[in-house]
Parts: structure tokens; sequence; C-alpha cells
């Protein structure tokens, strides 16, 4: 079975970016808009705990998932025509 490349990237991309923005939300609606760094503030240029924070959070998770989701299908497409081939030529 194959993977869809694009629609794997984009279905990454909204479900880390949406989850990384309404997980700040969450946050910011139980402790506050802190503008704190965090781990993943670290990591992505610009984000904190804040509106505007969450915003950048939504754009770099698009970009991060949308990237990451079209390595991981084109390498499991890849390894699954490798695989298959392999187990024809054994049987």
């Amino acid at each position: 079975m194959r993977l869809n490349i694009r629609a794997f990237a984009l279905t990454c991309a909204l479900i880390w970016g949406l989850g990384l923005f309404c997980l700040t939300w969450w946050i910011i609606a139980f402790d506050g808009a802190t503008g704190d760094r965090t781990f993943i503030g670290m990591i992505y240029r610009g984000y904190g705990l804040s509106p505007l924070g969450s915003l950048i959070g939504l754009a770099w998770g698009l970009a991060d998932g949308l990237v990451g989701g079209a390595i991981f299908a084109w390498l499991y497409n890849l390894l699954a025509a490798r695989l298959g081939r392999a187990a024809a030529n054994q049987a």
C-alpha cells in the first residue's frame, strides 16, 4: 500500500499546527498569557505563551508538519516498495 505524499503531508501539517495552536490557547486559558519561553520556543523562533506566539506556533507547526509528513510518506513508500520486491523474490 502506498501513501499519497501530498495528502499525508497536509494531514500532518494540520494536526501539528492546529494541535500546537490549541494547546497554546489551552495553557493561556488556565495560566494566562505569560509570554514565557518554553522548550518549544527554543526550537520555534518567536513562539511563546501569548496570542501572537500561538499564531507563530501555528505557522511553524504547519511548516514543520508539512515537511516532516512528506519525508515520512516518501520514506514509507520507498521502503514498502523495496520490501515488497524482496518478499516477492523470496516467494
